[in-house]
């Protein structure tokens, strides 16, 4: 290995590390859904304490805020250097390979047994599974990989573009400051106020399963994303732009409560925080972009600090990674059904499923991983 390429694999460890972090946050973001509210998973049991209901709720939407857009800025910026190292047609295959397998395994495989699991065990009707097949009728149902078909999407308009665009910078776009991130954030909260009247959160385009609410972040960071890796914003990171949104996350967190009290003074439904013409869907929407733009900005800071090593651990969870956020649903499905009888709050089963959800996640993933043929896919 030449100097320079060892140079630059060091530089990309904090990197892995935050996949590995991203990863871990969508097994429990899962997990913290199936136990706090009453749909949008494959088996859920709500909370009835509000104690607890309400700390689940801001670690949901904490982390929306910010990791999957996360995730499509990282996409993004490692999309470029892939493309111009591969060249068109070998990388559209490799997308096509690495994106498209997964995509219809999840859709017509995966996701019909978890549904088989539930209904077989949650719903007490005790049919084989090509009976239930011979029933089943939602064979396109992306689940939790909609990411994979959103990405899919943008990696062809990205071609698109590059083969009709030609754009060329003289000179690197500078670093934007912490004013400039959080001016940013409040131009793609009014933006995503605006989709939220026509499409609010939780509304999910089928079968896709894109929720448009979210997609204006979504969009922005992988073009954002583009853009860093052209002009080299993640090697000219700011600490003191970290610390600065560092601490502006910090006070966004402690308005959280101000949601609650909303609610409760004036009666409303919370559906009104979701989208909308209403103030409080602005209020909400200009909130989760500065909190999340705020929060992911630190993490680069924080992460390219203190977090740019590797170990045999880390380097074994980072290449888990991938398998870990197509397969953990079943983790969660099993360890949820598991202990469905189990006489307690579900808050109370949160705190024992959550951890086995990451541990049982990453032991599958590992275990997938060593079958023939699957490291050349994920």
């Amino acid at each position: 290995m030449s100097t320079t390429t060892a140079d630059q694999s060091n530089k990309l460890f904090y990197i892995d590390n935050i996949k590995v972090l991203l990863t871990i946050l969508v097994v429990l973001h899962h997990t913290f859904i199936a136990y706090c509210f009453s749909d949008g998973w494959y088996y859920t049991e709500k909370t009835a304490h509000i104690a607890a209901a309400v700390p689940m709720t801001m670690f949901v939407s904490i982390n929306q805020s910010f990791f999957m857009g996360l995730f499509f800025l990282l996409s993004a910026y490692f999309m470029g250097p892939s493309y111009d190292r591969k060249g068109a047609s070998r990388f559209i295959a490799d997308r096509l390979l690495r994106l498209g397998i997964p995509l219809l395994f999840y859709s017509f495989v995966f996701s019909p047994f978890l549904s088989y699991l539930v209904y077989y065990f949650a719903k007490g009707y005790h049919i084989t599974y090509l009976q239930y097949l011979s029933g089943f009728d939602s064979w396109i149902d992306f689940g939790v990989m909609w990411f994979v078909a959103a990405l899919l999407v943008f990696t062809l308009i990205y071609l698109l573009g590059r083969s009709l665009i030609k754009i060329t910078f003289k000179k690197p776009l500078p670093m934007p400051g912490a004013g400039t991130i959080l001016l940013f954030a409040v131009s793609l909260g009014v933006i995503s106020f605006l989709t939220r009247i026509l499409f609010s959160v939780g509304w999910v385009l089928k079968p896709l399963g894109f929720q448009l609410g979210h997609f204006p972040q979504y969009i922005a960071l992988f073009i954002i994303g583009v853009l860093a890796y052209r002009n080299q914003w993640f090697d000219n990171l700011s600490q003191r732009t970290g610390k600065r949104l560092t601490w502006s996350a910090w006070w966004c967190l402690l308005f959280f409560p101000v949601f609650f009290i909303i609610q409760v003074k004036l009666n409303m439904p919370v559906a009104w925080y979701s989208g909308g013409f209403h103030w409080q869907s602005l209020l909400y929407a200009l909130w989760e972009q500065w909190i999340g733009l705020s929060i992911l900005t630190a993490l680069l800071c924080r992460a390219k600090r203190s977090w740019n090593a590797s170990s045999p651990l880390l380097g074994r969870l980072s290449r888990c990674s991938f398998a870990v956020y197509i397969f953990h649903p079943l983790a969660i499905v099993a360890l949820t059904l598991a202990v469905r009888n189990w006489s307690v709050d579900p808050a109370i089963k949160l705190l024992l499923v959550a951890p086995l959800a990451i541990f049982c996640s990453f032991i599958l993933a590992a275990l997938v991983l060593l079958i023939p043929g699957v490291k050349r896919i994920i």
